[in-house]
């Protein structure tokens, strides 16, 4: 090759390069989120796709975050024991650690709960879609689950088989108990799925949430 096509080689590969850099997507700093209200599963429809993310209100101002940026810690003072009520046994067996978040806030930890303030009424059969939690990685199990009048109702449970599945209202906010059944790192991957007023179905993609436990 001739030290003119060497140099011209050289310089469209440096534009190039250039040019990937500037289109490069920026990304947010990883950020860990320990206490305060998060609605870690936040379901929007937008443009004709259903979308996951996540809401952060833990300073007091809502921030949209990139679910892949933030690890959620379920701090130590997560930590109590599984009653022994027979309808916790789901958790464990009674006196073994689990980590949970609770439903109710606790100001030292997170109040955790999923929403979909940007589904529109009215877009969905049902005014529904559904949130489907597709599988878990980590070193137990996970369950997600309300009590009311003393008495769980199961939403989710990684012990009993995945995937597990929960309607979920256009416009909705809830809150409910996140449990961990070993400390370390977990990865929750969910999906949301729904079908439109024309009859077509759509589907977000699989998102990972990640959890760091103790």
């Amino acid at each position: 090759m001739s030290a003119t096509l060497r140099r011209t080689a050289l310089f469209a590969g440096a534009v190039a390069a250039t040019l990937g850099l500037a289109a490069a997507p920026a990304h947010a700093a990883p950020v860990t989120l320990s206490e305060g209200h998060v609605d870690i599963v936040d379901i929007a429809y937008e443009d004709g796709a259903l979308e996951l993310g996540l809401h952060d209100e833990t300073t007091g101002s809502p921030v949209e975050r990139d679910p892949a940026e933030v690890t959620l810690h379920v701090k130590a003072e997560a930590e109590t024991t599984v009653p022994s009520n027979a309808a916790f046994s789901f958790l464990g067996s009674p006196g073994d650690p689990v980590w949970i978040l609770p439903q109710s806030n606790n100001p030292e930890l997170l109040y955790a709960g999923w929403g979909a303030h940007e589904v529109p009424s009215g877009a969905f059969q049902g005014d529904s879609v559904r949130l489907k939690l597709t599988e878990v990685n980590g070193p137990a199990e996970v369950s997600v689950f309300d009590v009311s009048a003393g008495a769980p109702t199961k939403r989710f449970d990684s012990g009993d088989g995945l995937p597990d599945s929960v309607a979920v209202s256009a416009g909705a906010h809830h809150h409910t108990n996140w449990a961990f059944e070993a400390k370390g790192d977990y990865t929750l991957t969910f999906q949301a799925t729904g079908t439109l007023t024309d009859g077509t179905t759509v589907n977000s993609g699989a998102v990972d949430y990640h959890f760091t436990v103790g």
